[in-house]
């Protein structure tokens, strides 16, 4: 992966290195105590966020949503959005855009590590099901959506120090 990196720091700290988000990540699914915000912007131009599960694989951030929710609904329009997270000692915001996922590979594969995880979700056609999701997932099928990273900024809260952006090319 080629990026460009640029040292927001004002203190003199040095930039972060990709490396340490990176490694952050590595297998990274949101849970109780790990939670993961989507930012997506409504039709008016608004902004909304909510909370989603999250996976980190393939170099980006699987999310799951249910077509009639508002964060859907939002990325049918404008797939654009930010996914935030609180990992140990970054915290960190990918700037993105996010596409629906159908391929059934992916699907079966994604579904497989959600189980693993204790989320009983099977494939049913060009989405998900299972016996329940979040409570404001609405009802299934759920999509699944791949946010592939564009940018991303990172806040360390723990020593190194520093905070940097990160363009990806």
């Amino acid at each position: 992966m080629q990026f460009e990196t640029t040292n927001l720091d004002i203190y003199g700290h040095d930039p972060l290195p990709w490396s340490r988000a990176r490694d952050a990540l590595d297998g990274f699914a949101a849970e109780p105590g790990k939670p993961v915000f989507l930012s997506t912007c409504r039709p008016d131009g608004r902004p909304h966020t909510a909370g989603v599960g999250a996976l980190w694989l393939d170099g980006g951030v699987y999310i799951v949503s249910g077509p009639s929710t508002r964060k859907s609904r939002n990325l049918a329009v404008n797939p654009a959005c930010t996914v935030t997270f609180s990992l140990p000692g970054l915290d960190l915001v990918i700037e993105g855009d996010a596409a629906v996922v159908t391929d059934t590979p992916t699907l079966e594969r994604i579904a497989a590590r959600y189980r693993e995880l204790g989320w009983p979700v099977e494939v049913d056609g060009r989405a998900f099901t299972a016996p329940y999701s979040a409570p404001s997932a609405g009802t299934p099928p759920w999509q699944l959506y791949f946010v592939t990273p564009r940018a991303a900024v990172g806040v360390a809260s723990a020593e190194p120090h520093g905070a940097t952006r990160w363009h990806f090319g």
